[in-house]
């Protein structure tokens, strides 16, 4: 997207906690444990991936997108589809984006990325 910075990618997190599930240190329930709420909102505004669940390895994850912003008003905390995204970035000056990939058969879920959008100053990066 054409406004994206301060990218964090959480997919060495994400590898720990398979790991650590496969290799028996933690439990299905500690990492199956998706929210109705968060459920719901797969359901309604996920969008479907290719990427099967690390978990039960039956299901594709569906990726939701949360919207965090103090200039966003009410519109923070909301799921949006991403196709939202991109007018949302030329109507506010900055907001966070969480992506959350979710399973609906087992209820894993794990942020995988977030990052900024916004039509504000880019960020000025290496200068004092």
């Amino acid at each position: 997207m054409w406004s994206q910075r301060r990218v964090v990618d959480y997919g060495l997190a994400k590898k720990a906690v398979v790991r650590s599930l496969r290799a028996g240190r933690s439990a299905r329930g500690d990492v199956c444990d998706a929210q109705p709420y968060l459920l719901r909102a797969a359901r309604h505004f996920g969008e479907p991936t290719e990427r099967l669940c690390p978990v039960c390895e039956r299901e594709n994850v569906t990726n939701v997108t949360y919207v965090y912003g103090d200039a966003l008003g009410r519109q923070a905390g909301q799921a949006k589809v991403v196709s939202e995204l991109v007018a949302m970035a030329h109507d506010y000056d900055e907001f966070r984006v969480y992506v959350v990939e979710v399973c609906q058969g087992c209820s894993w879920n794990h942020l995988t990325v977030s990052y900024v959008l916004g039509n504000g100053p880019p960020d000025l990066v290496g200068q004092a």
